[in-house]
């Protein structure tokens, strides 16, 4: 990871070096904005949001815009579909996360000034407002985990300013401490979420239907990489759709749909709209 991107007539070229090196690497617009690298994507016309940094659901034949173009593959990086972006680009961006990289982004001197009394020294990258540490290994991504604080690594992008100073260590645990929250209530049938009226047994093979269909809710809501209010709605659909009319459905059962919808952002009062409306769709 050493090439330097200081003449954006060479960023190509740059992108390809790091690409060498194992970094997934994109172009990126000027204000740190990704291209839409296909017509159909072009200014997040898939359900991205418009500034692309957030990829939708693309039906291309591969991901195509925000960090999910991130790529190591030099036909694709060289090729006619990002010619015009490498011309018009005004930065690298690379995918922390796909090299086994996490950025911790300190936008202050306030953050800087806490990083050095609680982080371990590693390497540093100047930017143009505070640094970015970069550590070895992979975590999910968050912004705001503390006062101008961001963490980027899985399903994130960060620009690319040049190779850094210091020996890059390890990620630390205070690092991955930073991403777990506390769980926020759950806004479950016990204060104001109805639940179907039925015999109260799931009559579906084996009550085993009903456990497996829950998980496998959970997991879907969980794996959702965008789009993740229509995923929830989707999801609570799919379930009542099966499971609504025969009353098996329990406050347990809303509760650890509810708790997965949070854990993904979703607010208490989001959850249970997406119930409701549900509900009124299935006529129940």
């Amino acid at each position: 990871m050493t090439p330097r991107t200081t003449d954006r007539h060479h960023l190509s070229a740059a992108a390809l070096a790091l690409a060498a090196d194992g970094v997934p690497v994109l172009p990126l617009r000027a204000g740190k904005v990704p291209f839409g690298n296909c017509p159909r994507c072009t200014e997040g016309a898939c359900g991205g949001r418009p500034n692309m940094k957030t990829p939708g659901p693309c039906t291309c034949s591969a991901p195509c815009h925000g960090w999910a173009a991130a790529t190591t593959d030099p036909d694709v990086l060289t090729g006619t579909a990002w010619a015009r972006a490498w011309r018009d680009a005004a930065a690298v961006g690379y995918h922390p996360g796909g090299a086994g990289l996490t950025v911790v982004d300190l936008d202050n001197a306030a953050a800087i000034a806490w990083a050095r009394e609680t982080l371990p020294a590693t390497r540093v990258v100047p930017t143009t407002r505070g640094e970015h540490w970069l550590y070895r290994g992979a975590t999910p991504s968050a912004n705001h985990v503390r006062p101008g604080v961001d963490i980027k690594s899985t399903m994130a992008y960060a620009r690319w300013l040049g190779p850094g100073a210091g020996t890059m260590a390890a990620l630390p645990d205070v690092v991955r401490a930073l991403l777990v929250r506390e769980p926020a209530p759950v806004w479950s049938a016990a204060v104001g979420v109805s639940l179907p009226v039925g015999g109260g047994k799931c009559p579906h093979r084996s009550p085993v239907f009903l456990y497996r269909g829950i998980a496998m809710a959970e997991q879907r809501i969980a794996e959702a990489a965008s789009a993740v209010h229509n995923t929830v709605y989707e999801t609570f659909l799919a379930v009542l759709a099966t499971h609504g009319r025969c009353g098996c459905l329990t406050e347990t059962h809303t509760a650890r749909l509810f708790t997965a919808a949070q854990a993904k952002g979703e607010s208490p009062r989001h959850c249970a709209d997406a119930w409701a409306n549900a509900l009124a769709q299935l006529g129940l």
